[in-house]
């Protein structure tokens, strides 16, 4: 379980942390957070609201991880 949060958080050296990774672990920790508080407080939430939310953090994720793809963009694994 370490090993695989740990492939999820770093770059292609498994020792170098993304902080693009960390970003989205960290906005969709948040989004989540946010939606069990609203819960949990008797709140009405807006699926529609979460969806986009989630769309929004999963597509700059998908860029970063994009552009990280470019070479030179980090370190090579040794």
């Amino acid at each position: 379980m370490n090993n695989a949060i740990k492939q999820l958080l770093t770059g292609k050296d498994n020792h170098t942390h993304d902080i693009a990774k960390w970003a989205w672990l960290g906005g969709f920790l948040a989004i989540v957070g946010a939606v069990f508080y609203q819960i949990a407080m008797g709140h009405t939430i807006s699926l529609m609201e979460i969806a986009t939310s989630l769309g929004i953090v999963s597509g700059s994720g998908a860029a970063s991880v994009a552009g990280k793809q470019l070479s030179g963009a980090e370190p090579d694994p040794k």
